[in-house]
Formats: structure tokens, sequence, C-alpha cells
């Protein structure tokens, strides 16, 4: 008994250390991002927090902003702290968040490890994890990555006690952070068959139990989908989803995307995104330790983290998610952060190494700096493959934001503003205009009457357009009979549409519709909604 009392407190201080290393870590790395400015160079980021941002702070503000593509989880942490105003235009009301998930995700790592495989194993999983550059990168800002790694190993530690004592209870608590991590990514979807396989292996009922649980996860967001769209598959399907993206933006010189219905394709590209997000020598070690495992029949383990890559090969393959990444045609950064799915498996991979020199305390020391010493010798952001993505694809849109937002500080006083949203979001939070100012595509039907009458319902002061877009068509067939508009800045930007900003003609004055173009405007207006 006294040894009892002895290991409980020793495992008790070590998790008070992991926990307090883990929130160093993150916290440190969110200081370091944010006083760089880094935190929504990510155009996906800066979304995220305009998502949670206009569910509060809108013209319409309501349930229905959280859209129907992305999952709520993120958005509903980032709720919080977007209210206030320089939370929001820093991007810190969704960096906090990250970091506190990062951290948490980690310690749950540790305790995943920990469990399976000893202290030793325990700690060279969370520095595997917090060592890599890219992870507290992505850990840092307003992504969906921390919050699904939270998930994910909190999943994985509450199944691993699940199936060593069979308890219910631990079942029930693994399906509670999977269903959590079915409402941040639709990986989380797909490795729900993974972890009832796992967990009821050895307990029917506690498979029951997991099952029944994570599964109202998607079965929410499957009525939400119905709710808004009328399509409970809206997500998958509309046109706002992966795939009708990719088919917009084909092109002759690229009608298919690398590894698309290529599985040789797929694989390889992923691979090259997880060697390049992971390292080298993470890759090695992490996938020999992975073989040591499945040896040492702690397959079972494995059986989720393995998963992982294998959803975004098949995404790659067959749902309209390319991977680009510098080394491979066509020589751009895009989605290279997918490579982030090998890391789990690697982590563990590394710690099963690391837990063949148990008890020896030191082993994790040399086992990180084979593993992740690399990063110390490519200690700046240009080599951290998450984050020069971001840089990278992120150039035009702040050139343009900084301009056109530095323009309305100085000249904006009310009135109310026409525009998408999408990355124009950026211009507002910037310039510190309410998002209850700015009819966008995310108002209905404020914003579709609009654009199809301007005559009748566009009465703004303001508006900003990019060169074809919905605005841009709407003001110029404001042209012909009003209410005019003159341009009042013009920002051109290499490799982005033209951006003008206009004002209202007070010299044109309001046109007053005659009863037959009022007579004229239902009837196109009822022939859309029918359409």
């Amino acid at each position: 008994m006294p040894g009892s009392r002895s290991s409980k407190t020793q495992r008790r201080s070590e998790l008070a250390l992991a926990t307090l290393v883990a929130g160093l870590v993150s916290a440190a790395a969110l200081a370091w991002f944010s006083a760089r400015g880094f935190l929504l160079y990510y155009g996906d980021a800066a979304a995220h927090l305009n998502i949670a941002r206009r569910v509060l702070d809108s013209l319409t503000p309501h349930y229905d902003q959280i859209g129907t593509v992305w999952l709520p989880i993120p958005h509903v942490a980032m709720m919080a702290l977007v209210r206030d105003p320089e939370m929001w235009r820093t991007g810190l009301a969704g960096g906090i968040p990250a970091a506190i998930a990062n951290a948490l995700g980690a310690v749950l790592l540790f305790l995943f490890a920990r469990r399976l495989l000893g202290s030793i194993a325990g700690w060279a999983a969370m520095g595997t994890f917090l060592l890599n550059p890219n992870v507290l990168y992505l850990g840092s800002i307003p992504m969906t990555e921390p919050f699904f790694f939270c998930a994910l190993f909190g999943a994985l530690y509450c199944a691993l006690r699940s199936t060593g004592s069979g308890s219910i209870g631990w079942a029930a608590a693994a399906g509670g952070f999977a269903l959590c991590g079915t409402l941040v990514r639709y990986d989380g979807w797909f490795l729900l068959p993974f972890f009832g396989l796992w967990i009821g292996w050895r307990r029917l009922a506690a498979g029951a139990v997991f099952s029944v649980i994570a599964a109202l996860g998607p079965a929410y967001w499957l009525l939400h989908n119905l709710y808004l769209d009328g399509d409970p598959l809206g997500f998958y399907r509309g046109p706002y989803s992966a795939i009708a993206i990719n088919i917009r933006t084909r092109s002759a010189a690229m009608p298919r995307y690398p590894g698309e219905q290529d599985w040789l394709g797929a694989i390889r590209y992923f691979a090259a995104a997880a060697r390049l997000v992971a390292g080298s020598g993470l890759v090695y070690v992490g996938l020999a330790g992975a073989v040591a495992l499945a040896i040492r029949r702690k397959w079972a383990a494995l059986l989720v983290p393995v998963a992982l890559p294998a959803f975004y090969v098949m995404s790659v393959h067959s749902s309209g998610t390319p991977i680009f990444v510098p080394d491979l045609w066509p020589h751009t950064h895009y989605n290279t952060r997918y490579g982030l799915a090998a890391i789990p498996m690697l982590a563990l991979g590394t710690a099963g190494i690391a837990s063949l020199f148990a008890p020896r305390w030191w082993v994790p020391i040399p086992l990180l700096a084979l593993v992740s010493g690399a990063w110390v010798w490519r200690n700046e952001p240009e080599q951290w493959i998450c984050w020069k993505e971001s840089q990278v694809n992120s150039q035009a849109r702040r050139e343009w934001t900084r301009e056109a937002a530095a323009y309305l500080k100085a000249h904006y006083r009310g009135g109310g503003i026409f525009s998408n949203l999408g990355d124009s979001a950026g211009i507002f939070q910037e310039a510190g205009i309410p998002l209850s100012e700015v009819v966008s595509e995310c108002n209905f039907p404020h914003f579709a009457a609009a654009t199809a009458n301007p005559l009748l319902f566009l009465r703004e002061e303001w508006a900003i357009a990019r060169e074809g877009d919905e605005v841009d068509a709407a003001l110029m067939k404001a042209l012909r009979k009003g209410p005019r508009y003159h341009v009042v800045k013009t920002i051109e930007v290499n490799d982005a549409p033209v951006l003008r900003i206009y004002r209202f003609d007070t010299r044109s004055g309001l046109p007053v519709p005659t009863a037959g173009e009022v007579a004229q405007s239902a009837q196109e207006w009822a022939e859309r909604e029918e359409r």
C-alpha cells in the first residue's frame, strides 16, 4: 500500500509537470506568433474567426451564421472573446482558445502514451508533438487542428482506459471526446468505426455506449444542414463544399489536380506533405517505432492513428481536396497542413522506441534531439512549411486589406457598406467597422434583394467590389437605372482581382421606381425564389 500511494503521487506529479510544460510552451508560441502579426495569415483562420464574430455581430445575427460546411465547435470556442474589438482585430480571440486546446491535447497525448507504454514514452510523445513548429503555429491561430487533436487524444486515452478495464464510464468519456471531434473536423466522422471496433472488441456494451454518444455529432450536423439548406448533405455537395470549389477552380491548364482518382499520386503527395510537416527524422523514427509496436501486439492502439492519414489519402483521391507542395508539380503551397495527420502515428511510434529503453529517464532527450533537432537548425519561419503556405498565399490579400482598411478608417463615418464578406471581412476587421454595418452574402434576404434589383433595395452609402463578383455586377446594373455610385478608391495588387471602393453619388439622387418597375421586380423575385 505505501508503494501504491507513492506511485500515485509520482504519477500526479508527472501529470502536473506535463501540464505546466504544455501550457508554457503553448503560451510562448502564441505570444511569439502574435507579436509578429502572424495569427491571421491563413485565409481560413480569418474566416473561422469572422464566422464566430458574425453570429454575434451582423446585420442578421442568428444561429444560421454558423454556416453549413465548417463544423461549429471552433467557432463556438471563439465566441467568448471575439466580441472584444481588439481581440477580433488581432486574432487573439481565436488564438487563445486554440493555444488552450493545443496544450490540453499535448497533455492528453502524454496520458495516452504513458498509459500504453510508460512514463518515458509519455514524455517522448508529448515532446515530439510540442517541439514541432508546424504544430505550434497551427496551435496558435484560429484553425481547427488544435481542437481536433485535443478531441482525438482525449478519445484515444479514454478508449485505452475502457479497453483495459471494460469500463462503461470510460467508453462514454471516449464517446464524448469523439463527439467533439466530429464537430471539429470531418476526419472525426471517418474515425468513429475504428474507435467503435477497438472499444467494442472486448466488451460489446462499451462499444455500443461509445457509438451511441459519438454518433450524436454527425446526426446533429445532418439535421443542421437539413434545417438551413434543406439538404442534410449540403456540407458535402453544396455550393461551398470542397468538391464544388474544386470544380469551380478547374482550368484548361490543370483540369485535374495531382492525385485525383490516382491512388499512387494521392499517397505520394500526402507523404510529401507529411515529411515537410514532421521532418525526415521524425518520419523515419516514427515509422520504425510504429512497426515495433505492431510487432509487440500494440496494434489496437495504432488502429486510429494509422487510419487518420488514410482518410487524407482517400480525400485527395476522391473528395476534391488537393495537396500541393513546393517539391512537386505545380510547385506551390496548398493544404500542406494536412500532413499533420501523420503526427499522432509518428509521435506514438517515437514513444514506442523510447519505451524500449525504459526505465532510463534520459532516453527522451537524445531521441527528441534526433526527431526534432532539425527544427533547431531551421529556426526561421521560412523553413516551416505551414507558416510558409500561409505567408505565400496571403500576400496579396494582406496588401489590399491593409490599403482598403486604411482608406475606410480615414473616410468612413457610417451609412452602411454593401460588400461580399469572404476575404473582404479582413478589411472591416482591421478598420474596426462592426459587421452589423455591412450588407453581405451572409445577410438574407437583404443581399439577394440588393443584387437582384439595386434600384429598389440598394441603399447603403458605400460599396466594396472585387472585379467580377456579385457586388461588382450589381453596381454595373445600378449604373443603368440607379442608384449611382462612383469609385473613390482603386486598389491593384499583383495576382489578385482589382478592388474598388464606391460611394453613393449624391448628385444623382435616389430614383423613384415606377409602379411597373416595382411589379417587374416582384415577379423576378418570385421566379428566383421558385428556381
